[in-house]
């Protein structure tokens, strides 16, 4: 059914219907806007949220970042910030598609709308004029009928009176004629009045107003079926982005159970540990002899009683070396190997063979014997040296091992500058026109004192002593290894002609030292608590309920050297072993 033809006579509700629908469009582009608010808002809170407790950039290197429960808790972090961005997506597609779309689309309507409603103004004013030349003719035929009669009457009485003389009767009937012709003019008028306003009439009530409400109708439906897509699209926006929002939050489950508490236990180890071992029994002094003994070198440093572990001499200096076996914060080299990669779950693994510097800093820990007043003296903080030498041992370790890969990674990078210097000034000399050699000279310059100052660096530990003469031959080795390539003229060019290595001389000896040493007697045996992939080098693999011989004892560094029966020998993390030592 149609308006036209049910609703002729209701131009006031239609009009009153068509504006409700154009407000109810509005008052929903009002709520998606009202709602992409709230979203961007709640983004942006998530995204300070994440911003407050995520790592600042020079923070990103401390120690609690390499527990696994601090590292999901960064990737929650990071799992929010991008529910963050899915709900900015949100907001920017229900701007875009409903909120831009349904109000330029409702602009279109109320254009239309107005044109039609002026299209229906026009008719019923054409119609009101019609009719009002209509009344006017009526009343005018109505009037000059009524004139006319009164005329006719006239002239019959004039033309009964005996008194009224022959002139008088013709003016009388020549006006009642007049009249009488007028009063026919008029009808005729009115005739043709109304017959025209009935025609009018009929073509605004079966035609001109039913086509406009017809096109109202169309456009009210038009109206209701966008809307229609607008609720629509409110919902599919969102179901959208569900799936990328269900990753993040799968990301976030994911990061609950990539919390591993066994591996932070070890970290907590490998970060922590000092190598030194627990201060021994106190010797018993017997003062009724008269003996005056002085303390022996097990017992230096060790606590005199139960003042001295609740920190009486907290204001005395304490070093946790004895005098005669510490090393000169002068002598040590401030760098070593890059650490070993770690086992699944336990501690950094021990490589020897390929990697002697870790075995030398292992046999610097072995020979320094530590002297411990108590623990509590572990916490001092002793004056910082450029050798790391006021560090415990497995603490000294690392951070010499980071010192190394720093100076490495700096001296690379001015090598590689200084080679690609030196290929541009050639290039330089044999085309000139691309640029002018000269120029490079300050950039050669630089880099070659940068590369000298590295050189420096690394002469400053040349003189090791005793037991650490291991050490020194390391350090060659790496000096010859690095430096090998750059001995070249101070312009940059340098020999195309290779040379020997003599480190690789002195690496193939020290390797042979160590594949000539005779197997050593088993002090003792252990039994696995746990399987043990050993699958970094210097390790062994084992079983649970294995028996291995025990060859060497753990040292401090958490790992103890074992031996099968067929002669493989390997490190195994101490703590997944029961050991007994032969008495």
């Amino acid at each position: 059914k149609a308006w036209g033809n049910c609703l002729i006579d209701q131009y006031d509700t239609i009009e009153k219907h068509t504006q409700s629908g154009l407000e109810l469009v509005e008052k929903y582009v009002k709520f998606v806007k009202e709602r992409t608010e709230i979203e961007q808002n709640y983004a942006k809170q998530l995204r300070n949220l994440s911003k407050k407790y995520n790592l600042k950039r020079s923070s990103k290197d401390e120690p609690e970042c390499r527990f696994s429960s601090y590292q999901s808790f960064l990737d929650l972090l990071n799992e929010m910030n991008d529910y963050a961005g899915q709900r900015e997506l949100i907001a920017e597609n229900m701007m875009m598609s409903i909120c831009i779309d349904l109000t330029k689309y409702l602009q279109e309507l109320k254009q239309e709308r107005k044109t039609y409603l002026m299209e229906a103004k026009k008719a019923q004013q054409s119609l009101e004029s019609t009719y009002k030349q209509l009344d006017s003719s009526k009343k005018r035929f109505e009037r000059e009928w009524r004139e006319a009669e009164r005329a006719a009457q006239y002239a019959e009485k004039t033309d009964q009176d005996i008194n009224a003389t022959k002139a008088d009767v013709e003016k009388a009937k020549q006006q009642a004629h007049m009249r009488a012709h007028v009063a026919e003019e008029c009808k005729n008028d009115y005739a043709a009045q109304l017959q025209k306003y009935n025609k009018e009439q009929n073509q605004f009530y079966f035609n001109d107003m039913p086509l406009i409400f017809n096109k109202l109708q169309d456009l009210d439906e038009r109206r209701v079926r966008k809307l229609a897509q607008g609720y629509i699209l409110f919902s599919d926006t969102e179901k959208h982005v569900m799936p990328i929002i269900g990753k993040c939050l799968e990301g976030i489950t994911k990061a609950g159970t990539n919390v591993n508490e066994r591996n932070d236990s070890m970290v907590v180890i490998e970060q922590s540990k000092s190598g030194f071992e627990r201060p021994g029994d106190l010797e018993f002094e017997d003062y009724s002899q008269g003996i005056n003994r002085a303390s022996s070198d097990s017992s230096l440093g060790t606590p005199k009683g139960p003042m001295d572990l609740l920190g009486k001499n907290r204001s005395k200096n304490f070093w946790l070396f004895s005098k005669r076996s510490k090393l000169s914060p002068s002598t040590l080299p401030p760098f070593s190997t890059p650490p070993a990669p770690s086992p699944a779950n336990g501690p950094p693994s021990p490589k020897f063979g390929r990697d002697p510097l870790s075995y030398c800093l292992k046999e610097i820990n072995k020979t320094v014997k530590p002297r411990i007043s108590s623990f509590r003296t572990l916490r001092r903080s002793p004056a910082v040296t450029e050798d790391f030498a006021h560090l415990p041992p497995e603490q000294r370790r690392k951070r010499l091992q980071q010192k190394l890969e720093e100076i490495c990674k700096e001296l690379q990078k001015e090598v590689d500058q200084s080679e690609a210097l030196g290929k541009m000034k050639d290039v330089y000399e044999k085309n000139p026109q691309m640029g002018d050699p000269a120029s490079l000279a300050s950039q050669i310059s630089q880099t070659t004192q940068n590369i000298e100052r590295l050189r420096g660096e690394l002469n400053k530990y040349e003189v090791i002593p005793a037991p650490c003469c291991l050490y020194k031959v390391i350090i060659e080795h790496y000096k010859e290894n690095l430096f090998r390539f750059i001995s070249r003229s101070p312009d940059g060019a340098h020999s195309d002609e290779s040379t020997p290595d003599p480190s690789q001389a002195i690496y193939a000896e020290f390797d042979d030292d160590f594949e000539d040493e005779e197997l050593t007697a088993p002090i003792g045996k252990c039994t696995a608590m746990y399987n043990f992939p050993g699958a970094s080098e210097g390790t062994i693999a084992m079983q649970e309920g294995e028996v291995l011989a025990v060859v060497e004892e753990d040292k401090g560094d958490g790992w103890t050297r074992v031996r099968r029966n067929n002669g493989d020998e390997g490190y195994i993390p101490t703590s997944y072993v029961t050991i007994s030592l032969n008495e």
